[in-house]
């Protein structure tokens, strides 16, 4: 009976938790319309047939593809089949992945540590507030996250056992996730490898081998899709979006490879002058006068070429803005006042104690000879890498990469938690390592409340809420250490009511996405996204733009291939292919990948293929050409009879069109024209030209 009782509390726990997850993952996800639309429109056309969802095309007729793998949006495209394609179905892959994560987390922490440890472990991975708004998004991340936790968890398994098949199942399931997000999916790959190398549950000569075998699997598995598709002859695919010479495997080793650690050319922006960050400083959470660029009222930094707030209007989470490459690097990074720390740092120092704590409770060593000391090391493995790649890279990363940070701090406080309380029991100097920990997260908490002090009284209310909880409680837990009371039952009161404290901001600042939209190219929480939508800013594009160009667009086609070329894939583009799943020609997300020659497009309009062409925006390389002779030799089309009369003060998701239009100084000054906010690219009518060359 005693047993029974447990059970079903601990199946309350969870499912109470899950309930919670589900909350912040589910309710009014609608108000995310279609998220990232660049996505969205990708998974648009994947859904009108097999070749565009096998080759992850951006427009219906497979002329560019995304420049991502395709599991993560095989998934969405999937769901938008059965269910419909609109923004909550492929919204839905996501959120659920986001509650399937949560107890998946619980079960692996359960397993070696007990159901305390994994409960409170899902806790608090179901309220980190970019774990959340990932779960709103669909960047895939979270999904990925997902795919790393089954890995661990097989792991696990090898770990303890010797077991290659486990081993084999790891590896394989981290490749599945290569192909969600590419090398994003090899964070975990120290944990694995160290975990299982110094195991002692078989030999070291049998640990090699395997770990020689599993890398064949991982190999395999991971490069499987891309080399196919490299194999396949570059006229019967879509030209692979963001690569420099139409290979998936370029694009993993060069965009989605190098480019993330800061090595070699970027292909995709050049950052503003002195900020290196883009829509930083709006307020509600803004940084100490000085410290930052504001940008108010329309304000860009310098030659940045947006016009217009950035989503979610701060540099301090909500609807940031800002690649996390450009935040100053250093160890504390993730603790200054940027478009980082309040997404994921809150219960980072805890993480730290707890497992410092579970290494002396379990007395660690490097011979890894039980299930507890191999999953202390995989956790700690996946956060120090990850919190080490993420703190000094200078390279490409936004801040909702930051939700692969989320399930190993998760993992560390539901161990470490347990582990200091049974130190804090023992007494001696080992007990004091919880009130400290305790307070010190609490200190750090308050730390990035008060970037917020100025602007918002909600971040003051939190601030009394901690103090009175986690610090009163933390004072009398030493208290209580010094009196060496023996009051089990009011010490666990203390240790819980200082959690509850530590936890409740977390939670606030993830709730706001179930109220405020996030931006849907930089999905993040927090108390930004409230101060962003009471100044009235717009993170998502109105339901009305681009209305009136679709409709002419849509009267006036006859029998071209492309309803549209134009180089805004994030604009226009995808608006007119979500709306309409008319194809329209662009040149891969940033507008400079090399798609096609002027000498292919101009036999392409010959053959009446093509016939109109916004000119104006983000674009590089041939694209510049064929818009350079688009402008001389088609007719303008009068901005009244395409141009929204509201179009001047239009938002789009301003954060991507921010990323498009930071080119290089030479790169934006072959441009005619520009988009973003104002829309002011120019529609030129190709047809006359045809039928010139048709006559001839």
């Amino acid at each position: 009976m005693k047993n029974k009782i447990k059970f079903s509390k601990e199946t309350f726990g969870i499912s109470l938790i899950l309930m919670l997850s589900a909350i912040l993952n589910f309710v009014n996800l609608g108000i995310e319309g279609y998220a990232n639309t660049y996505y969205a429109a990708g998974v648009k056309s994947m859904t009108m047939s097999w070749k565009n969802f096998f080759f992850v095309s951006f427009d219906p007729t497979s002329f560019v593809s995304i420049d991502k793998p395709p599991l993560g949006f095989w998934i969405q495209a999937l769901s938008a089949k059965l269910f419909g394609f609109s923004g909550w179905s492929i919204l839905l892959p996501e959120a659920l992945a986001g509650v399937i994560s949560v107890a998946v987390i619980y079960y692996i922490v359960k397993r070696s540590f007990g159901s305390t440890a994994g409960l409170i472990s899902a806790l608090c991975l179901a309220v980190t507030p970019v774990f959340v708004a990932v779960s709103r998004n669909n960047t895939c991340d979270n999904l990925l996250v997902l795919t790393l936790l089954l890995a661990s968890w097989a792991l696990s398994i090898a770990a303890e056992k010797g077991k290659l098949k486990y081993l084999l199942i790891s590896l394989a399931v981290v490749g599945i996730g290569f192909n969600i997000k590419m090398l994003q999916a090899y964070m975990v790959i120290p944990a694995i490898y160290i975990s299982y190398l110094f195991s002692t549950a078989v030999s070291m000569k049998k640990r090699l081998t395997h770990l020689i075998m599993g890398t064949v699997v991982l190999l395999v598995v991971s490069f499987s899709w891309a080399i196919v598709v490299d194999l396949i002859p570059a006229a019967s695919r879509p030209y692979v979006g963001s690569s420099t010479n139409n290979s998936e495997i370029e694009l993993i080793i060069g965009h989605n490879g190098l480019e993330r650690l800061g090595i070699g050319s970027s292909s995709t922006t050049t950052l503003p002058t002195g900020e290196n960050n883009f829509g930083s400083g709006m307020e509600g959470g803004t940084p100490p006068t000085g410290s930052r660029q504001q940008m108010e009222g329309g304000a860009t930094p310098t030659g940045s070429g947006q016009g217009g707030q950035a989503p979610g209007g701060t540099a301090n989470g909500g609807g940031s803005s800002s690649m996390g490459g450009s935040e100053p690097s250093s160890i504390t990074r993730l603790f200054f006042n940027n478009s980082l720390s309040d997404q994921i740092i809150w219960l980072f120092p805890l993480a730290i104690f707890g497992f410092i704590a579970a290494a002396i409770k379990e007395k660690l060593k490097i011979a890894l000879d039980n299930r507890r000391k191999s999953d202390l090391i995989l956790w700690s493995m996946w956060l120090v890498p990850a919190f080490v790649y993420f703190s000094f890279t200078t390279g490409l990363f936004h801040p909702y990469y930051l939700t692969m940070l989320a399930p190993p701090i998760a993992a560390l406080v539901g161990i470490g938690v347990v582990a200091m309380w049974e130190l804090y029991k023992e007494g001696g100097w080992k007990s004091w390592i919880l009130p400290g920990a305790l307070i010190v997260d609490g200190l750090v908490q308050l730390l990035i409340l008060s970037y917020y002090y100025e602007t918002s009284s909600i971040a003051k209310i939190l601030m009394i809420i901690l103090s009175l909880l986690c610090f009163i409680s933390s004072i009398l837990l030493i208290i209580v250490n010094l009196k060496k009371n023996g009051n089990t039952k009011l010490k666990k009161i203390l240790v819980v009511t200082a959690l509850i404290g530590l936890l409740i901001t977390p939670t606030v600042w993830s709730a706001t996405t179930m109220f405020y939209t996030m931006s849907g190219t930089f999905p993040s929480a927090g108390l930004s996204l409230i101060s962003s939508a009471s100044k009235g800013n717009s993170n998502t594009t109105t339901s009305t733009s681009n209305s009136k160009l679709i409709e002419f667009l849509t009267s006036h086609k006859t029998t071209e291939k492309y309803i549209l070329v134009t180089s805004s894939t994030s604009g226009d583009a995808a608006d007119i292919i979500i709306k309409t799943g008319e194809s329209v020609m662009t040149w891969g997300f940033f507008g400079t990948d090399n798609a096609i020659t002027l000498a292919q497009f101009q036999e392409l309009v010959s053959k009446g293929e093509v016939r109109y062409v916004m000119v104006g925006g983000q674009g590089g390389g041939s694209s510049n050409d064929i818009m350079t002779w688009a402008a001389k030799v088609g007719t303008i089309v009068p901005e009244s009879e395409w141009k929204d009369a509201t179009d001047t003060t239009k938002t789009t998701d301003t954060a991507s069109t921010a990323i498009s239009n930071e080119k290089s100084t030479d790169a934006k000054s072959e441009q005619v024209g520009g988009f973003g906010g104002e829309n002011s690219g120019q529609l030129y009518d190709l047809k006359a030209y045809a039928d010139s060359i048709a006559q001839k």
